[in-house]
């Protein structure tokens, strides 16, 4: 299958396109911007800066990506943004480049899902399958654990972590580290419970969700200091892969991690 590029979209002669891509009605793509096979741009779709799109990747109208990141010491730079495999990108969307602060980059995975008027901000790093909800935003330096869902009109304040399999509800508002395998609410966002349905979806065995289920209890219902748990989870769940990451991500957060109601 060859290209299909509407007469009315905008190439730069500098944009490199491979086979399979379809450019719809007033879609506008810039010198610079890399597009894989089978990448859809939608009507209307705008594609800019040093931009790298993965595979089978979808662009929806109005959406907007690789424009400058919104940084005050931004004066230019070469900088990237690179985009997975199978991506979809609704409308109203957008996702910045790095900075040179940041190591001049912003990294997307593969398969996440960007509902409308999402934002990702420069030099942010989002894993794969990855679902940002309506008007959910990321400030600049954000990174994004695979499998997380940030609901609607979410936001996550810089230089924050969200960790993997993690459940941010609408309206919330991050202003610490949101530890993996859980479901945190409110301003400032707070764990409310484990994410059970998420590694269910994931398929995780009932041996395996009891046992991070154990160490989400020591953390964050049995009162200890986050060392004394910490090492107690250590000790106890010494052969769970996944207790020891979620206590190896709570040690490890600079700003702090998100507790309990």
């Amino acid at each position: 299958m060859s290209r299909s590029i509407h007469p009315t979209a905008v190439i730069d002669a500098k944009a490199e396109l491979a086979d399979q891509v379809e450019i719809g009605p007033y879609a506008t793509v810039g010198a610079g911007v890399r597009l894989a096979e089978g990448v859809v741009l939608h009507a209307h779709a705008h594609v800019a800066g040093r931009t790298e799109i993965g595979p089978e990747t979808h662009v929806f109208p109005f959406a907007a990506i690789g424009e400058s990141p919104q940084d005050q010491k931004y004066r230019g730079e070469d900088v990237r943004l690179v985009i997975g495999a199978r991506n979809h990108f609704r409308e109203h969307t957008t996702a910045h480049p790095g900075t040179v602060k940041g190591g001049g980059i912003t990294r997307i995975g593969d398969d996440n899902l960007f509902m409308i008027g999402a934002h990702v901000a420069h030099d942010c790093v989002v894993g794969n399958g990855v679902i940002l909800a309506n008007g959910a935003m990321l400030a600049g330096h954000v990174s994004v654990g695979d499998h997380a869902v940030i609901q609607a009109v979410a936001g996550i304040q810089q230089f924050l972590r969200v960790g993997e399999a993690s459940f941010i509800a609408g309206h919330a508002g991050l202003i610490q580290d949101a530890p993996p395998f859980c479901f945190l609410q409110g301003y400032p966002a707070r764990v409310l419970k484990l994410n059970r349905i998420k590694l269910e979806r994931l398929g995780w065995d009932a041996a395996r969700i009891e046992a991070v289920e154990r160490a989400f209890r020591i953390v964050f219902r049995s009162r200890l200091a986050p060392p004394a748990a910490f090492a107690r989870v250590r000790e106890e769940l010494a052969g769970s892969p996944d207790a020891l990451r979620l206590v190896d991500f709570c040690e490890g957060a600079e700003r702090g991690f998100a507790r309990a109601r």
